[in-house]
C-alpha cells in the first residue's frame, strides 16, 4: 500500500483493523498496532516523503499475528538508538513515534543507515 498522502494513512489505519479484527484480537490490541501503524506511516511521510506499506498475516505454529513493514527511499536515520529514545525528535513532534511503535508491539525491527532509506517491522502475536 502507497505512503504518500494522509488519506493513505487512514486507508491504512482501516486496513490494519479489519485484519486484526478478522483474526481475532482484542481491542486492546487491536488500538495498539492501530498507533503504532499510523504513527510509523506518519513518520515515513514526514521524514522520508512517503514510501509504502505491507500488512502481512503471519504464523508460527502455536500463534497468529500480523506484521506491518515500513519502507522508505529517505535519507535514513543517522543515530537508531537516538532515534529510539523518547522525547527524542528531528521533525518537532513529540518524539514518541519509533519508540512507542517499538513499546506497542511484540516484535519490532529497525533497518537503516543514512542515504540507504528506512525498512521498520512490526508484529504482534495472539496465542491460538
Amino acid at each position: 500500500m502507497p505512503l504518500r498522502s494522509d488519506e493513505d494513512v487512514v486507508r491504512l489505519r482501516q486496513l490494519v483493523r479489519e485484519q486484526l479484527v478478522a483474526a481475532g484480537f482484542s481491542l486492546i490490541d487491536q488500538t495498539k498496532m492501530v498507533t503504532a501503524a499510523s504513527e510509523l506511516a506518519r513518520n515515513t511521510l514526514r521524514y522520508a516523503g512517503g514510501g509504502e506499506a505491507h500488512v502481512i498475516p503471519v504464523s508460527d505454529g502455536n500463534r497468529k499475528g500480523l506484521r506491518l513493514s515500513f519502507v522508505d527511499d529517505g535519507p535514513g536515520i543517522a543515530d537508531p538508538e537516538q532515534a529510539l529514545t523518547d522525547g527524542f525528535t528531528s521533525g518537532g513532534g513529540l518524539g514518541l513515534g519509533l519508540g512507542g511503535a517499538r513499546r506497542l508491539s511484540d516484535e519490532f525491527q529497525l533497518d537503516t543507515a543514512p542515504g540507504k532509506g528506512t525498512t521498520v517491522k512490526i508484529t504482534k502475536w495472539k496465542p491460538f
